[in-house]
Parts: structure tokens; C-alpha cells; sequence
């Protein structure tokens, strides 16, 4: 087997040039690692990953991936660069690929060895168009080894990169594992990632996480890029085709999250009508009796199957494990797109429905309370009168255009609108006994979002020195209006819930507002690849302005929030073998301050924004069917603290660095491996007088692990059994660091059994959460609209799906 030779394109003089013609040239011959058995047959096709920049250096790294010989002279690609490309081909279709345009032509000399030479007519080799430099998550997914996780993710106005090249921690969960979880919503999609955790109940009114322990808000999760699109309050899993969960301050990637989120950023991938005609029906159950259907059905029209329609919707309705709580949820996707030569357009229009009785909230506790014991609590606290009613409606315009070889420009569009009513009440200032404050309080909310990107990606080389240059502009508008009342006060208790009667008139009307957010930023970034593109260095630098203006009962604010900031990024990947990336980053971003919760004096305070810091090393190995990536990191923001007189403030620094490590693949035939670890440690510093400096943060656990497992049976074809462990160490409440909740672990089994009935083929599945049924508090944080509060655990769940393709 040969052994790899360096590519180096020098140059030759006139006399030389016909011999190197007759194949007396270079010859790329591929690493041992990734010649496989024969590529003479086009037919066999496999999965490639080749940035665009210099045709030289793209030509390279595919024969290298290819296992083939390439012959070329030197002055025949000289100045000429390539898209590169992404997916799964043929041999001679990459290079087809790779060269389109380019006037030249491959030519097959021998068993798996080719030239280059010009094309007769100059016109190059043509392929019918595709989504080569996609920017807008639309690219078909490059399944890792195990189909769980997908080789690339988005980096925003960087584009889809395979993790490999990517100078950050990023997982990006397939539609696949979505479907063989059953997630439900984005609550249940994260459980398998250990830097995430859920903030808020399963069973309440909105979801809510926490990345590297800091607070991340569904409005700060972007759909196909573009934030402030997708349900505020939860968000449905059937309209996903792969989630990607990017950690760290992502500003300068992606413009400003429109509520402030810095541990990490969550895409949701809008699903695309494929080659192949899809028909999916799905039949659900959740307990206690929730049954319902999903139904998937993509199709391709026109020449080349240019035009897509690609539909999912869902309705699932039903009562919970907990008493008097039922949850109805509804959604619907229509997903168009178009397929040119050149450009590519697509459409989205999305509407959910989401309606729950009795939705659980958190347990805040009266200062210097102890902690309750979650496993005396059997019962829901809620009262069967409280309700949560959320709608949405929503559509994202997407459209790209390849100016010529090297050049691509691209907008996006997007637009919400979302009405919310709620009527609820806190679980406040809990006693040892268990006795809470109740205030029944109507919240009516409705949100109106504009939001639009406009870029460009060009790839050029300077020299030895291959470019991608990416610019990128974006506007975030919403304007929300919130009012309610509030009712005569209660007691209630976690305990023993008592039934009371519902409100009558209130006594209290909380201040109409409507808030205006304004964001507007400018980036720039070139990605420079040297040493035939082993070391890959990106700068850039985003441009924020961030204006908020509130009207309180018609009247505006004096005081208004304007601040501009321009925020850095420096991001670093050097490849020391095909197998071994080295990474670091350091990254700022202008982020919008705290809102102060609905329990403060101060209510609804929208604080200045603030500069977050993130710097990063880590390394990312791929043994092929197995990978192990590490981070370890550190990121800085403002601390949000209660003052004695219930005033909701900035009240020092906030410091979580960690170490992250994470494991997915199937390192044996038939097993797979989904998991990971991470240790935090997150500390206060200079708060006032230093009274709580050295503290740790709250809602910061010091160690997440999650490992989840797939076997299947060889003796049963098509069977294949489950089971997933979650663990959250102890984590403080108070920033004083007097209540602390216990650790905690979380054990799933289940199993799926795949067959055709006809010509039909079928998957049942089957899963059981918490399948100890244990109770327990599940994070200790600070929510949208209460201070710092407890979160229950859900109890035992069984979850059994059956889908059927047609």
C-alpha cells in the first residue's frame, strides 16, 4: 500500500509540461485509514468533507480521502480555487464536483488513478446543481458512525462545518435519535447532552435550560439561524431534523440572542424534502393517557426534482403523570424549497398550539428555609384551575445565490407572532412545613418578531494561503406587550395540597408594558487555511448595537437602553493528523442584560447589556466509527443577585470554567455510545462588600454525566435494546450558599423492534424514563419570571410510539 506523499503544486517549465501530461508528475495516494476496498465503481459512494478554498488543495484532500491517484500539473489549477463540497458521492462525481467549472476534465488512467487535462470545449465537467456552500442548514446531513450525531453542525455566519474543522464545542443530534428517544420537545431532545440541563418542569409553562451552567431561554433558540422564530414558551421535536447544540458565547456567529443566552446556542434544523419520497405516520402515547399522531411526508417535482414540499405535523393530547395536569399540543411545518444551478430558495410556515392545565412552577423558598424533601412530595401542587394557552405562527424566507465560482451571497427573513394567556400562581416564600404564598395572577403576553440576515462568502487564495472570507448583517425587532391582574393571596402547601376556589375579582392590575428591542450588528471573519489547509485560523469581529425602550400604562421610559460594543473572535484548529484536531478560540459578545422577575420589587427591570468573555482549548479525535472530543473553558459575565429590599440587580462577577468531555460512535458492530461529562466550576466574585465572593454560583452543578447505550440483538433482526444514566451532582440556590439541593441520577430503558409488514416498513418503540420513579430536585435556578426556584423531577414515564412508512 503506498504511503502518502505531500502535494505540492511547483512550478514546472514548458519542456516539462508534456511529460508531467503523460502522468511524470505528482501522485496523491491516500492514508491506509481510508483506502477502501474499490472506488473503481462509481456506484459505491461514501461521505466527504473538503472546505472550499484553492482547487489545488480541495483536489488533495478528497483523492486523499478517496484512496486514489491523482496526476496533476501544477500549473493547470494554479490560481484557481473550488466550492469544495459536502455529502455523500462517487469518486469521479466529487471530482466532478470539484472541478465544475474550472475547465478542466478527469481523465481515468488505470485502476483508481487519474489526471487532469483541459476539457475540449472548456467548459469543464457539469453536475446537476446541489447545495454546496449551504449557509442556511439545508445541507443533507453527514451522519457520524451509529447515525446519532451528524459530522456538521452550524456556526452561523461561518456555514455548515464538519466538527473536525470547527475552532468550538459543537454536538449535532440527528433527526434519528430524536425519533428513537420519542423526544416530545426541546425539553427531552437535550437530556442527552451532558453540558445541557433542563431548568424548569417538564410539565410547566415554558421550557427553559441551562449550558455550562448558564440560563439559555427558548427565544435564544434559533430556527435554520434566525432567532426569536420558533414558539417562545415550547418547542415541538417532529419539525426538527437535527438540533445542534453549540457551547459558548456564539454573538459574533450569530448576531445578539434576543434574551441574552451566553453558555451556548441551540439551532433547530428545519426538515427538507429528500430525493427519495418520504411517508411517514407515527402513532404516540405518553403516559398517563396521552395519545395522539405525527405524520411526515416530503416530496420532489420538476426537472431534477428541483421543487421540494416537505410536511410535519403533530397532535398529542392527554393527561400527565401528575394529577388534574393535562397537556394538548399541536404543530404543523410546511416546508418548500427550490433547487437551481445557482440558486436555492426555501420557505417555511410553522403554527403551534399548546394548551396545559395545572402546569407545574417552580418552588421558591423563603430565606433561610431548608430545602424540602422532593420525596415527600406525591401530589401536584398546582391548582386544577391554573392553565397555560400559547400560539404561534411563524415562516422563515431563505435564499442563496452562487455569483460565480468563488462568490456566494445569501438573505434570510424571518417573522412571529405569538399570543399568550395564562392564568397561575406562584409557589413563593415556602416555610420548613411546606406552606407556600399563593397568588393567583392572569399573565397575557403577545410578541411580534422581524428578523433578517444578509451576507456573503467568498473563497480566494493568497499565495500559499487559502481564504473564506464571510460577511454578515443582521436586525432582530420585537416588540411584546405584557399586562395581567393579580388576586387576593392564599396559603398553600407541597405537601398536602388543599383545592381552593378559583379567583374572583383581582385586587391588583399589574402595569401594562410594551417593550420595543432593537438589535442590529455587522460581522466580518476570514478563515485563512495554510499549510494545504492543516491549520486553520479564523478571525472576525461583530459590530452590536443593542436598543431597548419600554412604555409603562401608555408612558415611555425615561431611560432607555443604547449600547454599542465591537466584539473580537479568534478561532484556531490545527489538524496534526487526519485523525486529531487541536483547537482554541477566545470569543466577546454584547449581550442583553437580566430582565428582574415578576417577584421583585423592581418587576420586569430590563438591566444594560453587558460583554461576555469565553476563552477555550480543546482536542477532537476521530478514530473513524468512534469519537472523543474535550474542551475545557471559561466563561465571565455580570452576577444577578436579591438585595434586602427584594430589588433584583447586578451585584458582582460570575466565573464558570470547566472541562467538558464527550463520546459518540459505535466503536463495536451493533453497539453505540452517546454521552459524556462535564465538571464545572462556577464561583462569584466582587460583590458587594465581598459578601458572597468566593461563593459558588447558583443552579451550577460541579458535575453532569450522561452515557447512553444502543445493542442490537444479532439472534432478532431489527431489535435493538436501550438504556441511558444521567447524573447531576448538588447544586446551591441561594447565592449565600445556604440551600442546597441533593445530587441526583435518572436511569432510561427501552428498546425498538424494526420490520417491513408487506412492503411497508414498521418501528415500534418503547421507553420507560425515570424507570426507578425516583423524586427529586432537578436544578436549583433562576427563571424568566420568578426569582430562584426548585425544580420537581417528572415522575416514571412510558412513552411507545409505532411508525409506519409507505
Amino acid at each position: 500500500m503506498p504511503a502518502v506523499l505531500p502535494f505540492r503544486l511547483l512550478p514546472t517549465s514548458s519542456g516539462l509540461r508534456p511529460l508531467m501530461h503523460l502522468g511524470l508528475m505528482m501522485t496523491l495516494s491516500a492514508s491506509p485509514l481510508f483506502i477502501p476496498t474499490s472506488w473503481a465503481d462509481d456506484a459505491a459512494r461514501r461521505s466527504y468533507q473538503v472546505p472550499a478554498g484553492s482547487l489545488s488543495a480541495a483536489l488533495t484532500r478528497f483523492a486523499g480521502q478517496a484512496g486514489v491517484s491523482l496526476s496533476v500539473d501544477p500549473v493547470l489549477v494554479r490560481g484557481r480555487s473550488s466550492d469544495g463540497l459536502s455529502g455523500e458521492y462517487g469518486v469521479e462525481e466529487g471530482f466532478a464536483r470539484l472541478l465544475q467549472g474550472s475547465g478542466l476534465q478527469l481523465q481515468p488512467v488505470g485502476d483508481q488513478a487519474y489526471i487532469l487535462s483541459p476539457a475540449a470545449d472548456g467548459a469543464g465537467m457539469q453536475l446537476p446543481s446541489t447545495s454546496i456552500h449551504s449557509v442556511s442548514d439545508q445541507a443533507t446531513d453527514q451522519v457520524y458512525a451509529g447515525g446519532q450525531v451528524s459530522r456538521s453542525g452550524s456556526l452561523g455566519m461561518l456555514g455548515n462545518q464538519d466538527f473536525m474543522d470547527t475552532p468550538f464545542s459543537i454536538t449535532s443530534y440527528t433527526k434519528e435519535t430524536l425519533k428513537n428517544q420519542q423526544a416530545r420537545t426541546l425539553n427531552d431532545a437535550v437530556a442527552v447532552d451532558p453540558s445541557v440541563r433542563s431548568s424548569n418542569p417538564a410539565g410547566g409553562r415554558f421550557e427553559q435550560f441551562t449550558v455550562r451552567g448558564f440560563s439559555l431561554f427558548n427565544s435564544d433558540v434559533s430556527y435554520g439561524g434566525l432567532y426569536g422564530i420558533l414558539p417562545t414558551y415550547a418547542i415541538d421535536m417532529e419539525i426538527a431534523e437535527r438540533v445542534d447544540i453549540l457551547k459558548g458565547p456564539s454573538a459574533v456567529l450569530n448576531g445578539i440572542a434576543p434574551r441574552g443566552s451566553i453558555g451556548g446556542g441551540i439551532n433547530i434544523v428545519p426538515k427538507r424534502a429528500t430525493d427519495e419520497p418520504i411517508t411517514e405516520v407515527t402513532g404516540l402515547f405518553a403516559s398517563e393517557s396521552q395519545f395522539g399522531g405525527a405524520v411526515d411526508v416530503g416530496r420532489r417535482f420538476g426537472e431534477e426534482q428541483r421543487f421540494g414540499v416537505r410536511f410535519n405535523g403533530v397532535q398529542q393530547d392527554g393527561d400527565t403523570e401528575w394529577d388534574d395536569q393535562a397537556v394538548k399540543r399541536e404543530t404543523g411545518v410546511l416546508g418548500l424549497d427550490l433547487r437551481e444551478e445557482r440558486l436555492r430558495l426555501s420557505l417555511d410556515i410553522g403554527h403551534s398550539k399548546r394548551h396545559v392545565d395545572a402546569p407545574q412552577e417552580r418552588v421558591e423558598l423563603a430565606a433561610g428555609a431548608r430545602v424540602p424533601d422532593a420525596d415527600d412530595i406525591d401530589d401536584n401542587f398546582a391548582q386544577p384551575w391554573t392553565f397555560s394557552n400559547t400560539k404561534d405562527s411563524f415562516g422563515a424566507l431563505r435564499g442563496e445565490y452562487d455569483v460565480n465560482e468563488s462568490l456566494m451571497v445569501y438573505a434570510a427573513y424571518g417573522a412571529r407572532k405569538g399570543n399568550y394567556n395564562f392564568l397561575r400562581h406562584g409557589v413563593q416564600n415556602t416555610q420548613d412545613n411546606g406552606n407556600f404564598t399563593l397568588v393567583p395572577r392572569t399573565f397575557r403576553r403577545d410578541e411580534d418578531v422581524k428578523t433578517a440576515t444578509v451576507g456573503a462568502r467568498q473563497w480566494f487564495s493568497t499565495g500559499s494561503v487559502n481564504h473564506t472570507l464571510n460577511l454578515s448583517l443582521n436586525r432582530f425587532d420585537m416588540d411584546f406587550d405584557n399586562a395581567g391582574e393579580r388576586y387576593l393571596r392564599s396559603i398553600g402547601n407541597i405537601y398536602n395540597p388543599v383545592d381552593i376556589a378559583p379567583p374572583g375579582r383581582p385586587n391588583r392590575f399589574d402595569d401594562s408594558t410594551h417593550t420595543e428591542d432593537r438589535f442590529t450588528s455587522a460581522a466580518l471573519a476570514d478563515t485563512l487555511g495554510l499549510f494545504e489547509d492543516r491549520l486553520l485560523v479564523t478571525l472576525g469581529a461583530r459590530l452590536q448595537r443593542v436598543k431597548i425602550t419600554n412604555w409603562t400604562n401608555g408612558v415611555r421610559d425615561q431611560e432607555q437602553n443604547d449600547e454599542t460594543d465591537t466584539s473580537p473572535l479568534v478561532g484556531v484548529v490545527y489538524k496534526a493528523t487526519d485523525e486529531l484536531s487541536l483547537y482554541a478560540n477566545y470569543v466577546e459578545g454584547l449581550t442583553q442584560g437580566e430582565t428582574a422577575p415578576s417577584t421583585a420589587s423592581n418587576a420586569e427591570e430590563i438591566f444594560p447589556p453587558f460583554t461576555s468573555k469565553q476563552g477555550e482549548i480543546g482536542a477532537k479525535y476521530d478514530l473513524g466509527d468512534f469519537a472523543l472530543t474535550a474542551a475545557v473553558f471559561r466563561i465571565e459575565q455580570p452576577a444577578y443577585q436579591f438585595d434586602n429590599q427584594n430589588t433584583f440587580k447586578p451585584n458582582g462577577e460570575l466565573t464558570n470554567q470547566g472541562v467538558e468531555l464527550n463520546l459518540f460512535g459505535e466503536p463495536l458492530e451493533g453497539l453505540r455510545l452517546l454521552g459524556g461529562v462535564m465538571f464545572l466550576d462556577s464561583e462569584q466574585s466582587d460583590t458587594t462588600n465581598g459578601e458572597f465572593d468566593g461563593n459558588d454560583g447558583t443552579g451550577a452543578p460541579e458535575v453532569n454525566a450522561n452515557l447512553g447505550v444502543e445493542w442490537d440483538i444479532r439472534a432478532v433482526q431489527g431489535l435493538t435494546l436501550t438504556a441511558r444514566a444521567i447524573h447531576t451532582s448538588s447544586q446551591f440556590l441561594d447565592p449565600a450558599n445556604e440551600q442546597k439541593i441533593d445530587s441526583w441520577e435518572r436511569y432510561d430503558l427501552g428498546g425498538r423492534y424494526a420490520f417491513k409488514l408487506g412492503s411497508s416498513p414498521v418501528t415500534l418503540r418503547a421507553t420507560v424514563e425515570n424507570v426507578l420513579d425516583k423524586t427529586y430536585w432537578a436544578s436549583a435556578a433562576t427563571s424568566s419570571d420568578s426569582a430562584a426556584g426548585l425544580t420537581l423531577s417528572t415522575p416514571r414515564t412510558w412513552l411507545v410510539s409505532a411508525t409506519v412508512g409507505f
